[in-house]
């Protein structure tokens, strides 16, 4: 369905390219493979830490030429760290693609790591951390991450502690750069208005002269599916949070496209069970969904929800009742047939934008995901059956997998029953 140019360097380097005739602009993204996972519990939090400084200047540009550079040509820059990748994009017209390579690449290969501005971004770090407690729908996720993983680098927040990110030295920071920003673990990746040949010159200018190093792995998830576990944390909200948590599926698992479906029918929409029952009949919740998550050794299937004060209760047996149900008896004809619908809808549609085109190409080609060309995509979702999608419940949705966080102003007579109710899944 997609034809994409290809190419690896010598020295590693991966390149991927998709022209898209009809787009004026081009969406260019320089991907790391270094995230969150390749960190541990002493540093965890220092690959986003990294992404904050590129933004802050390199060896020939500051922080303000860098944005006035993109964005005076009516360009957006930008990037994020997940828990296997780091990524850093533009998007600018095809005609500027030279420019947002040349800024995205300085930035990349030759950040400044001024001492006062680590110091800065160090302060703004904490304050996001401050942010996220202070926004228990976000705060609730981190929660459900310490039961998933108690111990592990996972179950800390990607973007780290107050202790982590005070305790990192500008020594540590350039360490793991230097090891991680090697050619092996970066990949451009370009969508839109792009010149292949040029694009390639462009590589060959910034990168071929960089050396090789060792490719660091990650230490592999470790999972205890012995009992279910709750918890909650008492905080005056208007609102409970609930986030419900399964570990499931990794993103190799040719069962993964079953378990997508089954997260449509479940809570990936306004069409779905959780939205259906807990908002539209019962007026439970204002939001109320689920997603998946996979990496390259598992994944987590969760539901999040705010709720009435007064109905916590309530709501997780809800909950937990239609999961009971979606594992115990197929869904309908109908709920598969539109929810295939719906992912081909989405994935088609996301693709004929450049950035979403770009981020979806990136995340495949970094992180090893196959396949890569939608076509094969929507053929492996075609043949997917009411069956899979029984038997991926089935298999996840247990009790001994369950995990609950919750965050408002719970008693201590809540938190009993929430582990009566979670006891009795």
């Amino acid at each position: 369905m997609y034809k994409y140019d290809k190419k690896v360097f010598d020295n590693g380097l991966k390149v991927v390219a998709y022209k898209m005739p009809q787009m004026k602009s081009v969406a260019l993204g320089i991907w790391i493979a270094a995230g969150g996972r390749h960190e541990n519990v002493q540093n965890r939090g220092i690959s986003h830490f990294i992404e904050h400084l590129l933004f802050k200047g390199t060896k020939k540009r500051t922080a303000t030429q860098i944005k006035n550079s993109i964005e005076g040509m009516g360009g957006m820059l930008n990037g994020f760290t997940s828990e296997e990748t780091t990524c850093y994009f533009t998007k600018v017209l095809g005609r500027d693609l030279a420019l947002g390579f040349d800024v995205l690449g300085d930035m990349v290969l030759n950040a400044a790591f001024a001492p006062k501005d680590i110091e800065m971004e160090r302060f703004v770090i904490l304050e996001e951390i401050k942010m996220y407690k202070d926004h228990p729908d976000q705060y609730v996720s981190e929660l459900l991450g310490e039961l998933l993983w108690p111990g592990q680098a996972l179950g800390i927040p990607l973007i780290g502690t107050h202790e982590i990110i005070n305790s990192l030295t500008r020594k540590n920071i350039l360490e793991y750069k230097k090891r991680s920003y090697i050619p092996q673990n970066i990949t451009v990746v370009a969508c839109g208005d792009v010149d292949w040949h040029a694009l390639i010159k462009n590589c060959e200018k910034m990168f071929s002269r960089e050396k090789t190093g060792s490719v660091y792995g990650y230490e592999k998830m470790k999972v205890a599916k012995l009992r279910p576990k709750t918890k909650v944390v008492h905080k005056d909200t208007e609102q409970t949070h609930i986030a419900i948590g399964f570990h499931s599926l990794s993103r190799l698992d040719p069962a993964r496209y079953a378990m997508d479906l089954l997260n449509i029918v479940l809570g990936a929409n306004m069409s779905s069970r959780l939205f259906e029952e807990l908002r539209e009949k019962r007026g439970l919740a204002y939001a109320i969904g689920s997603q998946v998550s996979y990496y390259a050794d598992g994944g987590v299937a969760a539901i999040e929800a705010g709720v009435d004060n007064r109905k916590i209760s309530t709501a997780i047996q809800l909950i937990l009742k239609e999961l009971s149900k979606i594992k115990k008896k197929h869904v309908t004809k109908k709920e598969f047939e539109r929810a295939r619908e719906y992912y081909q809808g989405c994935l088609l549609f996301a693709l004929e934008k450049t950035v979403e085109h770009m981020l979806w190409l990136g995340k495949k080609f970094v992180t090893g995901d196959k396949p890569v060309d939608a076509g094969e995509v929507l053929r492996k979702i075609k043949k997917v059956t009411i069956d899979d999608i029984l038997k991926a419940a089935a298999e996840t949705f247990t009790k001994e997998n369950l995990n609950i966080a919750v965050i408002g102003p719970a008693k201590d007579k809540d938190r009993k029953i929430i582990r009566e109710i979670a006891e009795g899944f």
